[in-house]
């Protein structure tokens, strides 16, 4: 399946196309286990709201219909004093926050990499989802982890999981700017 490439786009309009490899009502069903999550992202979206909050306008918006009291923040040390100003928000929005860096236990790059020499600080994508997993936060938010750090994060938190930011230094935690330029050349 590569929807990019199709013609007629009949799921647009509703429509099944034979491409599918999923069963329909098994789908469907898992929709109605989850319901809340998906009554509160339909109140972002539904009735003109799509487009007119920014990313973390939603994020509060969300936790709150959702009822969500703690947030946890797992952020990329570069990313810190962004992360003191998300953190200070959600706190005004009245969410508790449990903001981890990626630097969590001070472990040495030699230690998490054996093929390195480098003896300063390593990211710690796994002490990070660890440390929020024991916070049992009601929803995690990633905020510029590395590339292949945030699959290890993923793959180790337990918590429902969004991200706020994307890191790409190059074009300012942008990602589709890099498309941009490409198709302009």
């Amino acid at each position: 399946m590569d929807c990019t490439r199709c013609n007629n786009r009949k799921c647009h309009e509703g429509e099944q196309c034979a491409a599918v490899s999923f069963d329909t009502n098994q789908v469907i069903k898992a929709y109605h286990n989850e319901q809340n999550i998906v009554q509160a992202a339909a109140q972002l979206v539904d009735f003109g709201r799509a487009g007119t909050l920014s990313r973390l306008q939603e994020l509060v918006e969300f936790s709150k219909s959702m009822n969500f009291q703690t947030i946890g923040l797992a952020y990329c040390y570069g990313m810190e004093n962004d992360a003191f100003l998300i953190s200070s928000h959600l706190r005004t929005m009245g969410l508790k926050v449990e903001a981890v860096s990626c630097t969590v236990g001070g472990l040495v790059q030699s230690a998490i990499n054996q093929t390195s020499n480098i003896c300063k600080v390593a990211c710690n994508p796994i002490g990070q989802a660890r440390q929020l997993n024991a916070k049992k936060p009601d929803l995690v938010v990633t905020m510029g982890l590395c590339m292949g750090h945030d699959i290890l994060f993923n793959r180790e938190i337990k918590s429902d999981t969004t991200t706020l930011v994307v890191k790409d230094r190059a074009h300012q935690h942008q990602p589709l700017r890099a498309l941009l330029e490409t198709t302009n050349q």
